[in-house]
């Protein structure tokens, strides 16, 4: 299907099932689980005053959206990681032969919130991390879960992190989350941008995105903060 009919097209039909009582958001139980933190993690003193991480999960909008409202996070950017530079375009990703994941890059200040404690907030609210190849409403290879990591230390802390929580039995299926190495980050469209925040009365939006800012805020208190960081006010164009 065309990924703007797929994503757009299905907004009167969320609605009118959620109308119906019928539609129940897919990631429900995956965005009100508390989960423990990361036990391997970098270390908040001595750390550099920025950093990035690049995580796919589902459609970018909601990702952009948790993130932006994380305590420590200065920048989210949506965009396409896992292909080449030359298809990272909406409709050719969504095509589902390029490669690439729809994610979002992070900066964030590691001396208040660290790598693990991002991933903390990516594995307990931001998606369901045993779907395959979708999120919610959405399938396709292009809306997997996966952690791009950027640095040896990454790495680390996030194949640590998988094997704790699936040791400790946290979902009730197997974590499919992919771990790889990050090759490119390719921005989105500028519609793309901050579109939870500039359309938070869509029906997508509304009932799968929007659930996961109040459990984030809900389940992760501390972490929470409520005016997001939108791109816009971070300098980025």
């Amino acid at each position: 299907m065309n990924a703007t009919l797929q994503k757009f097209g299905i907004l009167a039909l969320v609605a009118a099932l959620a109308g119906a009582g019928i539609y129940k958001c897919a990631q429900a139980d995956a965005i009100d689980k508390a989960i423990p933190a990361a036990s391997v993690d970098a270390p908040k003193d001595g750390a550099a005053a920025s950093e990035t991480a690049v995580l796919a999960g589902g459609c970018f909008w909601g990702l952009q959206g948790v993130f932006e409202h994380v305590r420590g996070v200065t920048k989210v950017v949506a965009g396409y990681s896992g292909g080449s530079r030359a298809t990272a375009f909406y409709e050719m990703v969504g095509t589902e032969t390029t490669g690439h994941a729809e994610s979002v890059q992070i900066a964030f200040d590691p001396r208040i919130v660290s790598f693990g404690e991002l991933l903390r907030v990516y594995f307990a609210v931001a998606h369901d991390p045993t779907e395959l190849n979708r999120q919610g409403p959405d399938t396709g290879s292009s809306y997997r879960s996966e952690i791009f990591f950027a640095s040896p230390l990454q790495e680390k802390i996030a194949r640590a992190y998988v094997a704790q929580l699936t040791a400790a039995r946290t979902y009730d299926a197997p974590i499919v989350t992919k771990i790889e190495k990050l090759s490119g980050f390719y921005p989105a469209e500028g519609y793309h941008q901050d579109f939870l925040i500039h359309n938070p009365t869509y029906p997508y939006i509304v009932y799968n995105d929007l659930p996961k800012i109040d459990a984030l805020k809900r389940v992760l208190p501390a972490m929470y903060r409520d005016k997001p960081v939108m791109l816009a006010s971070s300098g980025a164009q």
